[in-house]
């Protein structure tokens, strides 16, 4: 039984991976472009696309796994991505160039990610997600999205910038192609998220641990590589203010959206665990950019050092998740 099912669980899982990931660029281009033609502003554009865009993966999957039962992965999903975010991502972005931390970003969308953070924090002491609780994360985040509206309004959405709003690759494309795009994106999106859960689903059975880490891990750190191009992108161009303030608001998203949707889907229950060793740990490493961004007197700005850190400890992490098994 384990030589026939795991190496069609695992070519199952790699491939949905990589089907995700790619479907949900297409799908985000193709959004943008689009709706570029059509006469959307580019500054609702970047919003929109840039803001949800890079969570689109984590809500699809986190929707998905908690409709056919399977609540580890979705909560999992939520916390590993936030983690793999900061510990694995920001870490690995940092180490190609270090990464500036503007005072305005810590001002706003950091206070705001930490207070988002203490909300989610009081739903979840019940050790229950109830439809209720999806309302009001989902209500949440469409605030968040008006507060971003306003702010671009004024002139301060650093994360808005017409040069990311537009793929080269679908820039010259006709309407009919980019609709093309937009369904076949979507559709392929469906299709590999489903073929996500199933496969996790199974191995976390095969291999004896529990669904929640397998969302913690191999989910979450696959759902986060939209997030992973987008940073790597970000540093390359010198735009290393955005790779933070892209980190940061794919965080709120992933608290406010991919648990709220899934709690809208489906409600659900968690253990004890979740909240203490998990979503503590999401809080220190939350915590971390801030410590570790100033140590030293050295302020705003994370190096490589730093970023040496952030991985060692996301590292660490994933070997006790599969060591403890639950």
């Amino acid at each position: 039984m384990f030589n026939t099912q795991l190496p069609l669980l695992l070519v199952v899982l790699v491939g949905s991976l990589g089907f995700l990931t790619w479907s949900a660029d297409r799908f985000i281009d193709a959004a943008a472009t689009a709706a570029g033609r059509l006469g959307v502003s580019s500054l609702l554009i970047g919003i929109f696309v840039i803001g949800i865009g890079t969570s689109l993966p984590e809500m699809m999957v986190s929707a998905l796994a908690a409709y056919e039962g399977s609540p580890g992965i979705a909560l999992g999903n939520a916390l590993g991505s936030n983690i793999a975010n900061i510990g694995l991502i920001l870490g690995i972005t940092a180490l190609i160039a270090p990464i500036l931390l503007p005072q305005r970003i810590l001002e706003r969308e950091y206070r705001l990610l930490l207070l988002v953070t203490a909300g989610v924090a009081l739903l979840m002491v019940n050790q229950h997600f109830s439809r209720l609780d999806g309302v009001v994360l989902l209500t949440g985040m469409v605030g968040v999205l008006i507060w971003l509206f306003i702010e671009a309004k004024r002139g301060h959405a650093d994360m808005v910038q017409d040069a990311q709003l537009e793929n080269p690759a679908t820039a010259e494309q006709p309407m009919r192609i980019l609709l093309f795009w937009l369904v076949g994106g979507l559709t392929v999106l469906l299709i590999s998220s489903q073929g996500l859960v199933w496969s996790a689903s199974g191995l976390a059975r095969l291999i004896g641990v529990s669904e929640l880490v397998i969302g913690l891990s191999i989910v979450a750190i696959g759902t986060s590589l939209p997030e992973l191009a987008a940073g790597i992108a970000s540093v390359r161009r010198g735009h290393n203010d955005l790779a933070i303030g892209n980190i940061i608001g794919s965080c709120i998203f992933n608290l406010l959206g991919v648990l709220g949707i899934a709690a809208l889907v489906q409600p659900f229950s968690f253990s004890g665990v979740s909240l203490i060793r998990d979503y503590g740990i999401m809080v220190v490493f939350l915590l971390a950019i801030l410590v570790l961004g100033r140590r030293f007197g050295q302020r705003g700005q994370l190096g490589r050092a730093d970023a040496a850190i952030l991985l060692g400890g996301y590292v660490i992490y994933q070997a006790l998740l599969f060591l403890v098994g639950e």
